[in-house]
Formats: structure tokens, sequence, C-alpha cells
């Protein structure tokens, strides 16, 4: 699977913002299908950096609903990533 094609997108929460300047992690939304090493190397490719390990969860879809209609959006996955102490990701955040 390709780098760009297994990380889809960083997370930019609160959360997020607590774990990289306090413990040096990063969250990015990842594959689905996506393995610990899968996801490793394309960190490490994609931005340059040396990894320490990697934690995953699988989020549920939350239940929505549009007027008489309900569903569930897709599950999705969160990496957490561990960087090299003195390293840092360098990502544009949004407004």
């Amino acid at each position: 699977m390709d780098s760009k094609r297994i990380i889809q997108k960083p997370l930019i929460t609160e959360k997020a913002n607590l774990l990289k300047e306090q413990e040096n992690k990063y969250l990015f939304r990842v594959n689905r299908l996506a393995t610990k090493g899968q996801i490793k190397k394309a960190v490490e490719e994609l931005f340059k950096v040396k990894v320490e390990n990697v934690h995953t969860s699988v989020m549920p879809g939350k239940l929505r609903r549009l007027g008489a209609h309900s569903g569930y959006r897709s599950d999705w996955k969160k990496a957490i990533v561990k960087v090299k102490k003195g390293q840092e990701i360098k990502m544009v955040e949004e407004v």
C-alpha cells in the first residue's frame, strides 16, 4: 500500500496538541486496513522522522439522521505515533 494512501490526514484537536507538547506524540487518521508496521514505515517515509512506537484504535461510526432517514457513518482508524525525542513533524495548522 502506498504511504500517501495509508496516512489520510492529521488529526488536529485539543487532545492532539496536548500529546504533541507533552509526550511528542502525533495523531493521524489512517486507512482501516493498515497495520502498525505499515503506519510506522509511512510516517518515517513521509515526514523524515524516526518513530518509536504506534498505537491504533478503530473508532466506531456515529448515527446520523436527516429527517426521517437515519444511518451510520463508516468506522475509521486512528493512529497515535510517538516520535523520537528531539524530532518533530511539521504540520500546517488550520485556523
